[in-house]
């Protein structure tokens, strides 16, 4: 067996496949020793890899582009050969500004009355994301620069690790927050805020987390990264199973105490949340650059890529690298897409993706202001 694949992650629910791969002996079976770490943030996460403390991570995929591109200090390339998980994350208004904006539902609608609130007021509102460089807050200048709120000028958004944003929410710290499960869960139990949409109002189906490596590491153990590869698509494939979904509640409460069960569970399948976490069906694993590419936009949309060459931004979206994958998917049985001929996020309802050897039905993948 190979030395340990050190694993980095977080306490949140798209950390699931991981731990379920270490405790049913799946990366065991796949001839793999792991080490997890679980950090108290995504700024750890990072830096960990850049210096070789971790080998892979559980990642949020607009920090693996920023670590690519050097835009937190030292590059540090990283390989993106898979997609973990999809959807997840909840808008989360406290108590007093929910009450201020409610009324009729929807991504829109929701935001368009948040905007008024946030113009009447003396000072810009601030609004916590986990990271910079996050899913959350490029999912949440969308909306609200869709709604008319300048995501720069309107609003103040701070960086706060989800384990704290709850805390920074009911000290008055901030108005609202957007982040991974369970923390909406949290707060709405807590009694510190409440959702009032989920991601995926924002943009439907959306990729969240993905497994990043360091590069090197990838090029050294190729075949360990087969390995690893393998082991975290039969642990989503269980993830995504609602018949599985309390047993992996539990598995998520007992490696990540003082949560309840009730939490993990709502954003599992069939938990009942506002916002639905996915780990495999459909196709949440395949690494699609084009997604890279969405979030290289966003990221060049808001200033964050000033000095950036258009070939390293080329550069960055390569590092989604779905032919790590192919050869893995193919052999567990899945039917692999032709990513060059993926439609755009254009779709209302269900529709399909034309794969090998038998097409993808997808889900709805539109953005809220169509």
């Amino acid at each position: 067996m190979s030395q340990p694949v050190r694993i980095g992650l977080l306490r949140l629910a798209d950390s699931a496949p991981v731990l379920v791969a270490a405790s049913r002996g799946v990366f065991q079976d796949c001839g793999l020793a792991v080490r997890i770490s679980v950090e108290p943030s995504w700024a750890n996460i990072a830096d960990k890899l850049t210096y070789g403390l971790l080998d892979a991570a559980v990642m949020l995929p607009p920090l693996a582009l920023a670590c690519t591109l050097g835009l937190r200090g030292v590059r540090a390339p990283l390989l993106v050969p898979m997609g973990i998980s999809q959807g997840g994350n909840s808008v989360v208004l406290s108590t007093a500004v929910a009450t201020a904006v409610g009324g009729e539902t929807g991504a829109m609608a929701t935001g368009r009355r948040f905007a008024a609130w946030a113009h009447a007021q003396p000072e810009p509102p601030r609004i916590a994301v986990v990271h910079v460089f996050s899913t959350h807050n490029l999912l949440l200048r969308y909306w609200l620069a869709a709604c008319g709120v300048d995501p720069d000028r309107d609003v103040r958004i701070v960086s706060v690790p989800p384990e704290l944003v709850v805390a920074a929410m009911a000290a008055g710290a901030v108005a609202g927050f957007c982040a991974g499960a369970p923390w909406g869960a949290v707060a709405e139990e807590q009694g510190a805020g409440h959702v009032a949409l989920g991601s995926s109002e924002i943009w439907a189906s959306h990729p969240e987390k993905c497994l990043a490596v360091r590069a090197a590491w990838g090029a050294d153990n190729p075949m360990v990264l087969q390995a690893l590869l393998r082991a975290l698509l039969r642990a989503g494939r269980v993830c995504d199973d609602r018949a599985q979904a309390g047993a992996v509640a539990d598995l998520l409460g007992s490696e990540f105490p003082g949560l309840s069960r009730t939490a993990w569970r709502a954003a599992l399948p069939g938990g009942g949340a506002m916002e639905q976490l996915y780990f495999h069906a459909p196709a949440v694993w395949f690494p699609w650059r084009g997604h890279a590419k969405w979030f290289l936009g966003q990221m060049g949309r808001w200033g964050w890529l000033d000095g950036i060459t258009e070939q390293e931004k080329d550069v960055a979206a390569q590092s989604y690298h779905p032919d790590l994958l192919e050869a893995v998917a193919r052999s567990e049985g899945l039917n692999w897409p032709d990513e060059a001929h993926r439609p755009q996020q254009r779709h209302r309802g269900a529709w399909v993706w034309e794969a090998d050897p038998r097409p993808i039905d997808m889900r709805a993948d539109l953005f809220c202001d169509d």
